[in-house]
């Protein structure tokens, strides 16, 4: 795969949109834009690569480097990169492509073996492109199974299948979370588990069974 970006031509422009994102927010991150290089040219060969460094890239990393593929997205977008050149600018930070794609090259060994054993199909977690190529090429020397891509937008995934079965439907994408508890969509200032009707509130501290207005005085004692 030849370059069509480069450091020189393409770098300031996203530094300056990094710059910008880092400002706003404050992270306490650097980088640098470099060229890509040829450490796994059969799944990543990106013509440039963006290095984060600094205290908060364990932010970047969280949640399978969410936020770095999101900062990577947007960036892309930003450089109306067509979806076929999304993979020739990358992001990284402490090595974490390089562990990603070892770690999807075990997960696809452990899976393929896991179908041969048992006949049965196997479902990965919905992945972003990237990710299922890496899993289609670490299988595409299987002779015993293919895989496949699966589902749509975020919950796209990929199947692992014996060589000749039929190709299974889509499951039903997953109900969306319910991001309040129950507690927490109740008005403000009814926290507690009393349920009593609103006009029967009476303080804590009152267990008779009369009314409050109509209460017998305590006993005094003989």
């Amino acid at each position: 795969m030849s370059s069509r970006f480069t450091v020189h031509e393409t770098g300031p422009r996203i530094e300056k949109f990094l710059r910008q994102i880092i400002t706003a927010t404050r992270f306490a991150i650097d980088f640098t834009i470099e060229a890509g290089d040829q450490s796994h040219p059969d799944f990543e060969n990106p013509d440039i690569v963006v290095k984060f460094t600094g205290h908060d890239v364990d932010m970047l990393l969280a949640n399978r480097a969410e936020l770095l593929l999101a900062l990577e997205l947007v960036t892309q977008e930003v450089l109306r990169l067509h979806s076929d050149d999304h993979s020739r600018i990358s992001f990284d930070a402490n090595d974490y492509r390089a562990l990603r794609i070892e770690e999807l090259r075990i997960s696809a060994a452990a899976a393929a073996e896991k179908v041969k054993h048992t006949g049965t199909p196997f479902r990965f977690n919905p992945m972003n492109s990237r990710e299922r190529r890496v899993i289609h090429i670490a299988l595409r020397n299987e002779t015993e199974l293919r895989s496949e891509s699966a589902g749509t937008g975020a919950f796209r995934h990929v199947v692992i299948y014996p060589d000749g079965m039929a190709s299974l439907p889509d499951p039903p994408p997953p109900p969306p979370q319910d991001r309040f508890r129950r507690d927490e969509r109740r008005p403000q200032g009814d926290r507690g588990g009393d349920r009593r009707p609103f006009g029967d509130r009476r303080p804590h501290g009152d267990r008779s069974g009369g009314r409050s207005g109509d209460r017998r005085p305590p006993r005094r004692p003989r």
